[in-house]
């Protein structure tokens, strides 16, 4: 009638079948989420180029503002200096 030895050989495949799902769903999970932050690395990538090529259209646009009127930007320099130590003296 009842046979323990067959109860225990399902149980032992249903806890094979179960550890072998769970183990596979693990990896899927682990590659979907190292595929999705690989993506995100290449956007932050491709951002940071950008960034990096428009700080060095910019940083030669001011170099040639600032060749171009010296005395201003010495003058602009010194009065914003006085108004940032006011500002600090304060506090």
């Amino acid at each position: 009638m009842f046979n323990s030895s067959e109860l225990g050989d399902e149980l032992q495949a249903l806890k094979d079948e179960a550890s072998r799902l769970l183990s596979n769903g693990a990896e899927g999970m682990f590659d979907v989420a190292k595929n999705r932050a690989d993506a995100i690395a290449d956007q932050i990538k491709a951002a940071l180029n950008e960034l990096g090529k428009t700080l060095n259209e910019q940083e030669d646009h001011a170099e040639a503002l600032i060749a171009e009127r010296p005395v201003a930007t010495m003058a602009s320099a010194f009065a914003l200096g006085v108004v940032v130590g006011f500002m600090l003296r304060r506090h």
